[in-house]
């Protein structure tokens, strides 16, 4: 189908380009651009997570593959890729910038590189066309950047401030406002770019001080506190705060660690900020702020519309995560689940544990469980309908299906469809579809020995086609489920505590056996627990993302070993859930021998061609051994040493 053409390399950054030369000097063009595609791999996998764990896991996969000497270090955001034992070292600074479209795009292309789907020319032109926004639909490149981000901001404000921070309509209303200008201010400070993206966090929060406080001044007293959070929720780095908790559990400790003091002191910046804008509308800002009168005035168990508001808020979190519109039906599911388990379990034990904090720990843990089980079982079950349409756009399968598959197959043609009719699906989805058509009209008019010819556009349309049927990447769905669970609200209240000290709790006590009385004076403990509801939420909320996978894995397991083991199930499905098994693994590869990568590759091979490799073989050529391929492969410990593992060749 393809005509060959090689991916222009002048287009790379200069230093990765002089690296290059020297690699393709010495080692061979394949060789140089495998270090490259890595490289890019990592940069971006990272701007769109941040997870460091997860983006160490598909590069010792690729490096294994492709037999790479190199290493890395995978900072919170400052990036060390090493090669050819030290001899060339890149460094790359990769801000926050959560993206879950390019989280599953990214790792897809990486996935069908590994699984022989692509050439490595392929595989980095598409990246570079990712990167542009070629393979995003109109729907997303709207809201991906300003000034069609502008409309997500005052959503999430509104909806944060009645369903996570006991406002009020009212309370939405004036969120609703803070949001748009906090947008409007960011906006600005990109346009401007310097020193003004530095300081985004402080005119940030002093816009949504000050805005708050006119209206508690001249309009009418609000609930401070709700306006706040519920405006700088997208602005909190919880998501990280969580991430760097899971990172101290699994043994990344100087990365887990800078992470937690990074996003404290900027959740800090914030909270400061909003008071400097406070103090220049309110003499008595303690006071406004400590106003509890007009919090929680909605009984949210009594109301009927606290599902639909918490939807509303989980669409607002997925615009701003970049999800693709076509897939939002997706990500509501998994935060559902998640939001109603948390929920429903904080509201049982509450009422059981009012001197401490198990129910909270309880309700996370359950709630983030809840969220992993469900982005599992969603992804399986849409890789299972979908892959009856991509088999056959892809021409993987000949035939006609059984009645169950042609509807599968039928509803996602109609999918594809409505999507792009309402405007929100991709249309290149579309036009393949249409091309699939052709495509087979032309085949059947072939002479034998003929092959069938495709233009540029069409190659491109098919290989966009080869990537979007690679399993959807559960981290994808995870992410903003995650971000919504997650104690940003937290930090900031315990910042906004060591600013606004709470008031002293005061209670008279009468003298036994007089009718003298005395007054006590203590600190409050609710109000000076801050800290250690934290490190409860985060902490529960870390173990429960840990615990959840791990539960997926061992039902992944009992899966294989009751089904997999029988005759009668095709080889081409014994196949896809080894796939799913290596890659749906949490943090961890487990070690396969040789025989096993053997077997799993014939199995491979004879379901979908003898022209693809299975993921992450081994050099089994080289002489190597078993503790040295562990450490090759799998190690996460090989990445931060100095010492690299070579090969000894034959």
């Amino acid at each position: 189908f393809f005509e060959k053409k090689e991916f222009n390399v002048k287009d790379l950054p200069p230093d990765i380009h002089r690296v290059y030369k020297r690699l393709e000097k010495d080692h061979g063009r394949l060789y140089a651009l495998n270090f490259v595609f890595i490289v890019t791999t990592a940069v971006e996998l990272h701007r769109a997570w941040h997870n460091t764990l997860l983006t160490n896991k598909i590069l010792l996969q690729l490096k294994a593959k492709f037999d790479i000497h190199m290493t890395w270090d995978l900072g919170v955001t400052k990036l060390k890729f090493r090669v050819n034992d030290g001899m060339y070292e890149l460094h790359r600074k990769v801000p926050y910038d959560y993206d879950s479209e390019f989280q599953d795009l990214y790792m897809k292309i990486a996935v069908a590189y590994l699984d022989g789907h692509l050439t490595i020319d392929q595989a980095l032109e598409f990246q570079s066309e990712t990167k542009k926004g070629k393979h995003t639909a109109r729907s997303g490149l709207f809201l991906r950047g300003f000034p069609g981000r502008l409309i997500i901001y005052p959503s999430l404000s509104a909806s944060c401030a009645v369903i996570f921070f006991g406002g009020d309509w009212t309370d939405a209303g004036i969120a609703a406002l803070t949001g748009l200008a906090s947008g409007l201010v960011e906006y600005a400070c990109q346009t401007i770019g310097g020193t003004a993206i530095i300081l985004t966090d402080v005119f940030v929060g002093v816009s949504t001080g000050l805005i708050a406080s006119l209206f508690y001044k001249y309009v009418q007293e609000v609930c401070i506190p709700s306006i706040f959070l519920g405006t700088l929720y997208w602005y909190f780095y919880g998501t990280a705060f969580v991430l760097g908790i899971v990172e101290m559990i699994c043994g990344e400790l100087e990365t887990g660690v800078v992470r937690f003091l990074a996003v404290s002191v900027k959740t800090f910046v914030l909270s400061l900020g909003t008071t400097f804008g406070m103090q220049m509308v309110i003499k008595d800002s303690t006071g406004a702020w400590q106003n509890q009168s007009v919090c929680n005035t909605i009984d949210l168990d009594a109301v009927k519309w606290r599902i639909p508001v918490y939807l509303w808020c989980s669409v607002s979190a997925l615009g701003q995560y970049r999800f693709p519109v076509s897939q939002y039906w997706r990500g509501l599911l998994v935060q559902l689940a998640g939001y109603e388990v948390q929920y429903q379990v904080f509201k049982e034990l509450a009422t059981y544990h009012e001197r401490d904090l198990l129910d909270t720990a309880a309700a996370n843990l359950l709630g983030a469980i809840a969220s992993v089980v469900a982005a599992a079982l969603l992804s399986e079950i849409v890789d299972r309908v979908t892959s009856y349409y991509n088999d056959r756009v892809l021409r993987r399968h000949s035939g006609n299906y059984s009645i169950f598959g042609e509807f599968m197959y039928k509803i996602n043609v109609y999918y594809v469809r409505f999507s792009n009719r309402l405007g929100f699906g991709k249309m290149n989805d579309l036009v393949y579809l249409d091309l699939t058509e052709k495509l087979k009209d032309r085949s059947s008019k072939l002479r034998s020995g003929e092959s069938l010819k495709m233009d540029t556009e069409e190659q491109k349309l098919l290989l966009e086609a080869i990537v979007n049927a690679e399993d959807i990447n559960i981290w994808a769905l995870l992410m903003p489920t995650v971000y919504q669970l997650v104690p940003g609200s937290l930090i900031a209240r315990l910042w906004f505590n060591a600013i606004f000290l709470p008031p002293l709790v005061t209670q008279e006590k009468t003298i036994q056996g007089t009718d003298f009385t005395y007054t006590t004076v203590k600190p409050d403990q609710v109000q000076e627990a801050v800290f250690q509801s934290l490190m409860v939420v985060a902490a529960s909320l870390a173990v429960g993302l840990i615990v959840g996978f791990g539960f997926v894995e061992v039902l992944t397991y009992l899966w294989n070993k009751a089904f997999c083991s029988h005759s009668n199930i095709s080889s081409s499905f014994r196949t896809a859930l080894t796939r799913q098994n290596a890659r749906k693994n949490l943090f961890d590869e487990k070690d396969l021998d040789s025989e096993s990568f053997t077997r799993a590759s014939d199995t491979f091979q004879s379901a979908v061609g003898s022209n693809l490799q299975p993921i992450a073989t081994p050099n089994t050529d080289s002489k190597i051994t078993d503790s040295e391929r562990e450490n090759v492969i799998y190690d996460e410990e090989v990445n931060t040493s100095s010492e690299i593992v070579t090969f000894e060749d034959d």
